[in-house]
């Protein structure tokens, strides 16, 4: 008897204790994804990124790469000002 049958891919990754994760992952493509198609926008290149957020290349290309999840809410802040664009994180409450 498969103990899956029935159930979501959601309740699969929390059984296998993947769902924290899993979400980390996710939002940090997107995040990532969000900062490179802005600073191609803007033309603004990765050195120039480092310049604006007084850090160095090395800490940008870890904030472009889509499953490093370590980066720190005041590099993502950083980011944000560098790009002119604000950054929100929040909380969300969903039904069950």
């Amino acid at each position: 008897m498969n103990k899956h049958l029935g159930s979501d891919f959601d309740d699969f990754l929390r059984e296998e204790g993947m769902s924290e994760e899993s979400a980390a992952t996710a939002m940090k493509r997107v995040i990532a994804w969000q900062l490179a198609n802005a600073m191609k926008q803007q033309g603004i290149t990765q050195q120039e990124m480092a310049n604006r957020m007084h850090t160095s290349r090395m800490v940008v290309k870890r904030l472009l790469d889509a499953n490093d999840t370590s980066v720190t809410l005041a590099t993502l802040a950083r980011a944000s000002s560098a790009i002119g664009i604000p950054f929100r994180f929040e909380l969300v409450k969903t039904v069950s």
